[in-house]
């Protein structure tokens, strides 16, 4: 069967009809009822990213204050991963059979009591069990966002929208930056005592309330997907979604029902192929995807900055400053993603990225393997092996940020057939937690095993091998339906 001519939709008896995707309202294209759904989904996003950074700042402070060793503060840091990937695992299903919406309630719920939780924990166990709920809500948040957004959004705008869940997840890393930043320059430190005599590292992790609630009020606001909707047999509140966001909504919901015609209720033995006991393909693609985009250890440098800036000389008030540098130099750099990802298209922005990082994460190996001893028995830099290795380190994260920050969601989002994309969603997700618990996990140990160089070395290793695994086994998805996926 031959091909519809591309931006043209045919329904289910093979005639052509107008775009079904396209919001055409007047002659133009009005997508801000689109863009507030899908923005309101991102914040989501801004709490992962906002959850993941704010442990930046108060490592040694967590340590003194629990008396923990480097393993043990280790997985204090890394705790919250193991509830990522407990909740990018479960969210995918619960999303299926309870919705998409509920499901955000829940994570919202959750990262409310975490950071408050967290920030009144008197003891290590405690402490950590509050970091693995908010692990929990982060990473449903990491599955759900670019699900809804990716089942909202007009195909032609679709890699722009859900980039705006990475936008929202480096933005969420600077404010808690910025944050923690603030705090400790008031107090006088991170272990210093601030308002009501709580030391203000307690602070840092309370601040996320702020953006707990407005999640909270946000979900409140917004409509389930309306596929999800047809999926559940509600097609006549699934036509009114797709009328609010201007696409052809009988037509879609035809299309969206002829997908699933014949299919019965998500369940993850959808991810098996028929007839066999494997993984589909396209699912192994996602769970690569999602591996190598922690496997490069971006993290370490969101989780540990303050740890890594002060182990190569810098004062703690420095080491804040650089963490806010990166963070800037990530919003910034994930700018021209937004712009690029439906233009230039998912794949070449991959390749461009694990080209980068690869040279990037070489140079920073070199920088540390070439560095002297200091005092501490840590790396001791010159003044222009410093800035070579700022610079290195920026240069890494414009490369990530660019590619596989966005790109990667952007993805796992829309590359999966309808009927598993719940499912396929939560495999995948899992496994992009699960990457970073153990990169996270491991750093410190590795880190006085075989220094900064070392470590680099590793991670510029596994840029580089992803080049040929998007070469080979990544497709294109640029300007399709998630019904043509």
């Amino acid at each position: 069967m031959a091909e519809p001519v591309r931006g043209i939709e045919a329904d289910v008896t093979g005639n052509a009809v107008r775009p079904a995707d396209a919001t055409m309202l007047g002659g133009t294209t009005d997508h801000s009822y689109v863009i507030a759904l899908s923005s309101v989904a991102a914040l989501g996003g801004f709490l992962f990213g906002f959850d993941s950074g704010v442990i930046n700042g108060t490592v040694d402070a967590l340590a003194h204050a629990f008396g923990t060793r480097a393993a043990t503060t280790g997985f204090a840091v890394a705790a919250v991963l193991v509830g990522c990937a407990v909740g990018a695992f479960v969210a995918g299903t619960i999303a299926d059979r309870y919705g998409r919406r509920p499901t955000m309630l829940l994570n919202a719920v959750l990262f409310l009591a975490s950071a408050i939780a967290t920030g009144l924990a008197g003891s290590a166990s405690f402490f950590i069990a509050s970091r693995l709920v908010g692990g929990l809500a982060i990473g449903g948040a990491s599955v759900l966002a670019p699900m809804y957004i990716a089942e909202v959004a007009p195909s032609n705008v679709r890699g722009r929208l859900a980039s705006l869940q990475q936008m929202a997840i480096v933005s969420g890393l600077f404010c808690a930056f910025l944050s923690n930043d603030i705090i400790a320059r008031l107090a006088g430190g991170a272990g210093a005592t601030f308002w009501l005599g709580a030391p203000a590292w307690r602070w840092m992790f309370w601040m996320e309330a702020v953006p707990s609630i407005a999640f909270l009020a946000g979900v409140l606001l917004i409509p389930e997907s309306p596929r999800f909707l047809v999926a559940h047999g509600r097609r006549n509140d699934a036509r009114e979604v797709f009328a609010r966001i201007g696409v052809d909504a009988d037509a879609l919901v035809r299309q969206v029902e002829q997908s699933l015609r014949g299919e019965h209720r998500p369940r993850l033995s959808d991810l098996i192929v028929r007839g066999t006991r494997r993984l589909a393909p396209v699912v192994w693609i996602g769970m690569g995807l999602a591996a190598f985009q922690q496997l490069v250890g971006i993290n370490i440098i969101f989780y540990y900055g303050e740890v890594l800036w002060k182990s190569a000389g810098a004062t703690e008030q420095w080491a804040l400053r650089i963490n806010l540098l990166t963070g800037l130099v990530n919003i910034l750099a994930t700018i021209p993603a937004i712009a690029l990802v439906d233009r230039a298209g998912r794949k070449p922005l991959l390749l461009v990225g694990s080209a980068g990082m690869a040279v990037t994460l070489a140079g920073l190996a070199a920088v540390f393997a070439t560095a002297g001893v200091g005092a501490g028995g840590g790396p001791l830099l010159s003044y222009p092996a410093a800035v070579t290795g700022l610079a290195a380190a920026n240069l890494y994260i414009v490369a990530f940020a660019i590619s596989w920050g966005p790109v990667m969601w952007v993805l796992l989002g829309e590359m999966f057939p309808n009927q598993m994309r719940g499912a396929a969603l939560a495999v995948s997700g899992a496994t992009n937690w699960v990457a970073n618990f153990a990169v996270t996990v491991t750093f410190l140990p590795l880190l006085s095993v075989t220094g900064l160089g070392g470590a680099y070395a590793l991670y510029a290793l596994a840029a580089l091998v992803s080049l040929p695994f998007v070469w080979v086994l990544v497709r294109e998805t640029r300007g399709k339906t998630l019904e043509q996926m």
